[in-house]
């Protein structure tokens, strides 16, 4: 099978759904071979190098985020900060939009490395890949805080879930156990995704009952949107519990939001629909 077929298998798309899908396929398949082709340069198929893959996954996600329709805009330069990375968590497209910014690795359940096309891309860039047990955060944090003493910046979501974008839910703290542990700052980001129209855009928030497949058809058939990107003051795990942490990350992410809405939303109404 074609890189070409892979591809449209795996994201259920084929240029027979229309000129836009198509060109959206052409995109994704030009992408995704610019990355295979870029790990045979950087030989990270044989072992990925980490002190040099931030950059190269850098073009990756901000290729994928552009070939979806999505422009990546950094309100304020993003800091290259050895930490803990947080990020709220509106949509998959999260992943590429933060990717296209930060110089951390994600985590990733085990099983997306056996997935068609983009899980040898996973393993390749240094995707740090989580062995999951009964929901056993307390091993998650403690396998997260090893990457961070071994010098790798490691990024994840505190809600645990996506939103509509509007506010930060309640976070989970349990991780931020291993910024405690490794004695490394957490770097938020904030981020949102604007419309044409200045407004907080509806195509791209996954969340509730929208299925995966509706969620791609929508940002992939809709107008082109720009991903918003602010990076906060970091915190410091020194003294603090983890629930201190959690509570101070909390009321920064959610005062960060609302500064970037202040800074890129034209209609604050769409903020408080």
């Amino acid at each position: 099978m074609s890189l070409k077929s892979k591809i449209e298998d795996a994201f259920k798309l084929t240029a027979k759904n229309g000129m836009k899908r198509g060109k959206t396929v052409m995109g994704l398949v030009d992408t995704v071979a610019g990355g295979y082709r870029a790990a045979t340069k950087i030989d990270a198929w044989r072992e990925p190098p980490r002190d040099i893959l931030p950059k190269y996954i850098q073009v990756f996600c901000r290729k994928s985020a552009r070939a979806l329709g999505v422009e990546v805009v950094e309100v304020e330069p993003v800091p290259k900060t050895h930490a803990l990375w947080a990020s709220n968590h509106i949509s998959w497209m999260d992943i590429p939009v933060v990717g296209s910014v930060s110089p951390a690795f994600f985590l990733s359940k085990a099983e997306v490395a056996k997935m068609p096309v983009m899980g040898p891309l996973a393993k390749v860039a240094g995707t740090l890949f989580i062995k999951r047990g009964s929901g056993d955060a307390g091993s998650v944090a403690s396998q997260m805080a090893t990457f961070l003493k071994q010098g790798y910046s490691v990024m994840f979501f505190p809600e645990a879930t996506t939103t509509d974008g509007r506010k930060i839910k309640k976070l989970h703290g349990k991780l931020l156990q291993a910024a405690i542990d490794a004695n490394k700052p957490v770097q938020p980001i904030v981020i949102c995704y604007i419309n044409k129209e200045g407004e907080l855009d509806d195509t791209v928030p996954y969340y509730g009952g929208i299925k995966l497949k509706d969620s791609l058809m929508s940002v992939i058939d809709g107008d082109l949107v720009t991903a918003y990107v602010l990076p906060l003051q970091p915190l410091y795990p020194e003294d603090k519990t983890r629930d201190e942490l959690t509570a101070e990350l909390q009321e920064r992410m959610q005062a960060g939001l609302e500064e970037l809405h202040s800074r890129v939303v034209k209609s604050q109404q769409s903020v408080s629909e």
